[in-house]
């Protein structure tokens, strides 16, 4: 149980940045590897060492390796210094033999360790670029994730043997199977989210640099980075936070969704909120050259249609015009 404990003092990142350490990928984290060594009763650090420098396809020396262990068990004062039989013990086939068990034994039982550490989990990583979004992963336990554009989502490959968790970066929609017994947590960056099974939406970086939350169904816990906000969020609620400040209100936004769904919903809204939708949902830049175009108000619905179709109907029912460079839209009055 003190071992466990030791375990849930690192957060899933720290325990990444720890296993990037021990394999020389980085080492601007002092700081960390300073309290890991300071918590560390099984000297795992050498014997990680010790494990990549056996990790090739050479043979190994078994003179060398009973040589060590001798050494071992003579500090410990489990033989006696007598040369004449230490001499006749390296040439023995049988303590050669048990000289490599025992090595081999002692690898095994590492490795297990440091896997139920987290230390050799692979990580699993899914990211969309600029032109995808809806882009479906499945996890092990039949939780769906949808990401939006620019998104990137990693989870360990052993998710659900100890704990549901996945990091992510950018938007994404979650679809959590519900297990009372295992609660379902996202690490935001800023922010964490913790459910048992419920459907929500995540922003990790929002216009205001918050972390922000929309909850659909069930019931949803963001907390800060630092622990000192606290939110706790009912369907149809959007949800804020910071590390000095959080805040929530309920979604009168009908296209808040719109990015999974495609469908854009207006009741005489204005042109300038039209267009911003158009950025977040369809990824299209629409430039009005004339001012007065942004307070024109706009009511038929838009659904996943293509952009030029989209900017045809807009320009032919308030009589304009447009013309497009590159990925962006210009219109302008006739």
């Amino acid at each position: 149980m003190k071992e466990m404990n030791k375990i849930e003092q690192y957060t899933d990142r720290e325990w990444e940045e720890l296993s990037s350490i021990l394999s020389d990928e980085q080492n601007d984290n002092k700081d960390l590897l300073s309290r890991f060594m300071a918590d560390d009763s099984h000297n795992t650090i050498k014997t990680w060492k010790e494990l990549k420098e056996m990790n090739t396809e050479k043979e190994i020396n078994v003179d060398k390796a009973w040589d060590k262990l001798y050494s071992r068990l003579k500090e410990n004062g489990l033989v006696e210094e007598t040369p004449v039989i230490r001499r006749s013990l390296i040439r023995s086939t049988w303590f050669r033999i048990a000289a490599v068990v025992l090595i081999l034994a002692g690898i095994g039982t590492m490795i297990q360790y440091l896997n139920d550490w987290s230390l050799l989990s692979r990580k699993i990583v899914v990211a969309t670029s600029d032109n995808q979004k809806n882009l479906q992963v499945t996890l092990p336990d039949g939780s769906n994730i949808f990401l939006n554009r620019n998104t990137r989502l990693s989870y360990k490959s052993n998710f659900g043997k100890h704990g549901r968790n996945v990091t992510l970066t950018g938007e994404a929609f979650f679809d959590i199977t519900h297990d009372e017994h295992s609660s379902f947590s996202v690490d935001a960056g800023n922010a964490s989210i913790k459910v048992l099974g419920t459907s929500f939406n995540v922003i990790t970086n929002n216009s205001q640099s918050e972390v922000e939350v929309f909850v659909q169904t069930g019931q949803v816990m963001v907390s800060s980075g630092t622990g000192t906000q606290n939110l706790v969020l009912e369907p149809g609620y959007i949800g804020k936070v910071k590390s000095t400040l959080s805040e929530k209100k309920f979604n009168n936004d009908p296209n808040y969704m719109a990015w999974n769904t495609g469908n854009l919903v207006y009741d005489g809204q204005t042109l300038d909120i039209v267009f911003r939708d158009l950025k977040r949902v369809y990824n299209m830049d629409v430039i009005a050259d004339n001012p007065d175009i942004l307070t024109m108000p706009w009511t038929a619905p838009i659904d996943n249609q293509p952009q030029e179709k989209i900017i045809r109907l807009i320009c032919a029912n308030f009589n304009l015009s447009y013309t497009k460079d590159g990925n962006v839209y210009h219109l302008a009055k006739k």
